[in-house]
């Protein structure tokens, strides 16, 4: 037998990220999403903060890619690579993600109810304003922006049930994983035959 290190933790990080992503293929409600959940949880349980923003952007983007070109496929002329006004969405998780670092100094009940709630938040801000910014259905004036905030509002239950969800249970699933593995420190030994 060889003896190994291997970066266990990340990878079921990593894992348990990208089968979230995925999820959106399952039916759901709209504005149902993993993706400021999986932002939060990045910030929360990744030891080098840079995956908190790479990993969960990359496999929002895999997912937009495989979503936008196969059953979304009719609504583009071509292969898609991102979709109009994508950059909204993505500002909105690396802000959650930047949220999530200075709110889980540890992770608990309370503050994945907080996480759910302020990703909500932050979410509907940026991407209400990018829906507003530029756009000929709504005046670009105060009370424009105020229509899309309202306009916006029908969305939150999705947005708000799906991040308290998520949050939830991409936490609960780290955690079995964690207490099954002992995944305390970044690197494991683990013994290969």
């Amino acid at each position: 037998m060889t003896s190994k290190k291997i970066n266990l933790r990340t990878s079921i990080l990593v894992a348990i990220i990208f089968l979230a992503a995925f999820s959106r293929l399952i039916p759901h409600m709209t504005n149902f999403s993993p993706f400021g959940a999986i932002a939060l949880f990045g910030a929360a349980y990744f030891y080098k903060k840079w995956q908190a923003f790479i990993i969960p952007l990359v496999a929002t983007w895999l997912s937009d890619l495989f979503i936008n070109n196969t059953i979304y496929a009719h609504n583009y002329n071509s292969f898609t690579w991102f979709y109009e006004g994508f950059y909204w969405q993505y500002m909105s998780y690396l802000l959650i993600a930047v949220y999530g670092l200075f709110l889980f100094k540890k992770v608990n009940v309370s503050n994945v109810i907080f996480g759910a709630i302020g990703s909500t938040a932050i979410f509907f801000i940026i991407t209400n304003f990018g829906s507003w910014i530029g756009n000929t259905m709504y005046p670009q004036n105060f009370g424009g922006l105020m229509t899309s905030y309202i306009a916006g509002i029908p969305y939150l239950k999705g947005t708000l049930f799906s991040n308290l969800m998520y949050t939830a249970v991409l936490s609960g699933f780290f955690a079995y994983f964690q207490k099954q593995f002992s995944l305390n420190s970044n690197a494991i030994e683990a013994r290969l035959a």
